[in-house]
């Protein structure tokens, strides 16, 4: 019996279970998981392949007209917004990173301009590779002017863009560029009207080279470049062009008081009958008096602007491009010695836009930059020039081949290249068009060392007979085809003058441009640095 002063016992209070682990978020898709699949009508449970994401390399080129760049712009065409919307649909890319590279870890090895193309060009992320045939599925979803080269497998922490040591870029540039004759700056060829001078076969194209847009930056010049020689000259409706080139012809050769002026283009021309040549501002003489003696050299020319014909146009492009200027020995030692001025750490903001000299990132390495090897694409000779470094900024080799250019054609000495990558000086150089640019290949030199024994060497090679042929048919002949059509690298070289570029006869002559330091304050001059960089 139990007694009041006995205690009373009671039972413990049963312990809680821990809490389940909450299941961690993942990006992944269903494909993953085991999902299990019953046939209508069937008991039998078909399991679903699962598979894996893999960090890979993908070694592709393209073609870059009609395309806004290589990084993805919002509103606008890009090589990254077409090749992530094909892995996509191919399957590498699941539904919930859709437009969201940053899920699959994406990174690319170079960016491109507007209109540049690639080779070699190298982007990294995670993506399902299976089931096999994942290049022939992106083929199928992308237009011919990709050609996926394959991909390899990469170590998890691999970033395209960061492990990419060296970048190798090649500049196509047509050998009559070289050549200071050809293509002269529309001054010149005004002033060759009537004296038997084959410049005179060139007055259309320079009229619209010299209205190429964005030549310095300010001018808001109304742009022909998009339409080419043969359909200038067939189009009736089209007479504006025609109607200016004849007033030029008239005012030049008519003028009644023996003196040729036009002051928009032709900064007072004088020409005195009792003379025997005309000196323009560019240096250029020819025979006034042939002109006045033979007043049907002027409606040879009139006829020649209004038919327009086949032959004028073969004419043209022989007196132009075979005028006899061949890349020699002479011309290609000039050239690659120009072109070294380029290789070292330099500052490159007046290469580029938008960054300041302060700016650390104007400050780029350059490894090799040479032109030895001449192609020939349709029957244009092109100058092969290949530059490599570690990295570049937006227009950089192409305002670099402009300067050099330039330079070939006399229009600026060589100490311009070296006045250019002085920090404290802001000059204006030209920039070549961006059809004849491409990215040849991307180097990892470092991580092909460091992973040689457990990974796959990150390179070209094992895809160099597809890219050659790619290149060949889609970018070289794109090339060759705009020049013979659109005549770009010809409507530049009209350009290419001391209106549009008043820099370069600063440079050329050794006269004094002001330039501000850090402080703001004017201090040196182009031609004391130019001393003291030769000293």
């Amino acid at each position: 019996m139990e007694t009041p002063d006995s205690k009373t016992t009671t039972s413990p209070p049963p312990q809680q279970e821990p809490d389940l682990k909450k299941p961690k978020m993942s990006s992944t898709t269903s494909e993953e998981d085991d999902a299990a699949i019953t046939a209508p009508g069937d008991e039998t449970t078909i399991k679903k392949q699962r598979y894996k994401r893999r960090k890979i390399a993908i070694f592709f080129a393209y073609c870059g007209v009609g395309y806004q760049g290589m990084q993805k712009n919002p509103g606008a065409k890009t090589i990254e917004g077409d090749l992530e919307e094909a892995l996509f649909h191919a399957g590498a890319v699941p539904e919930n990173d859709r437009g969201i590279p940053k899920r699959y870890d994406w990174a690319r090895s170079a960016r491109t301009d507007k209109g540049v193309s690639a080779v070699g060009q190298v982007v990294s992320g995670r993506f399902y590779i299976d089931p096999p045939g994942l290049v022939e599925r992106l083929h199928s979803n992308l237009s011919p002017q990709f050609r996926i080269f394959g991909y390899k497998r990469v170590t998890g922490s691999f970033n395209a863009k960061k492990f990419c040591d060296r970048r190798r870029y090649v500049y196509l540039i047509p050998v009559f560029a070289l050549n200071p004759c050809s293509h002269r700056d529309r001054e010149s060829v005004l002033a060759s009207l009537g004296s038997g001078s084959e410049l005179v076969k060139c007055l259309e194209c320079s009229e619209r080279g010299r209205k190429v847009v964005g030549a310095l930056g300010k001018r808001s010049f109304e742009s022909k470049s998009d339409v080419s020689p043969t359909e200038i000259r067939s189009n009736d409706k089209d007479t504006t062009l025609k109607a200016e080139i004849k007033e030029e012809v008239s005012a030049l050769m008519d003028n009644g008081d023996g003196v040729i002026r036009n002051f928009e283009s032709v900064n007072e021309i004088k020409v005195l009958r009792n003379e025997d040549s005309v000196t323009t501002e560019s240096g250029i003489s020819s025979n006034s008096e042939d002109a006045n003696a033979n007043p049907e050299i002027k409606d040879e020319i009139m006829v020649s602007i209004e038919k327009g014909d086949d032959k004028n146009t073969k004419s043209e492009e022989e007196a132009i491009n075979g005028s006899g200027f061949c890349y020699e020995e002479k011309e290609k030692e000039r050239f690659n010695r120009i072109l070294n001025y380029y290789v070292g750490s330099h500052n490159f903001h007046n290469f580029t836009t938008r960054t300041k000299a302060e700016d650390p990132s104007a400050r780029r390495f350059i490894v090799s930059f040479d032109a030895k090897t001449i192609v020939t694409v349709e029957g244009i000779e092109f100058v092969k020039c290949e530059v490599v470094g570690q990295s570049f900024m937006l227009h950089q080799i192409r305002k670099m081949i402009g300067a050099a250019v330039a330079i070939m054609r006399n229009c600026a000495s060589e100490s311009l290249i070296q006045t250019a990558l002085q920090k404290d000086v802001n000059i204006t150089v030209p920039t070549a068009p961006e059809v004849g640019l491409y990215l040849d290949e991307c180097f990892f030199t470092s991580y092909n060392q460091k992973w040689k024994d457990s990974h796959e060497e990150l390179s070209m090679k094992d895809y160099e007979e597809e890219a050659e042929e790619f290149k060949m048919k889609h970018i070289y002949s794109h090339i060759a085809a705009t020049e013979h059509k659109e005549g770009s690298v010809a409507l530049w070289l009209h350009s290419l003058n001391h209106r549009n570029y008043p820099d370069l006869q600063v440079c050329g002559n050794g006269d004094n441009i002001t330039s501000e330091d850090n402080n703001g304050k004017e201090s040196t001059t182009v031609e004391s640095m130019a001393e003291s960089t030769a000293l």
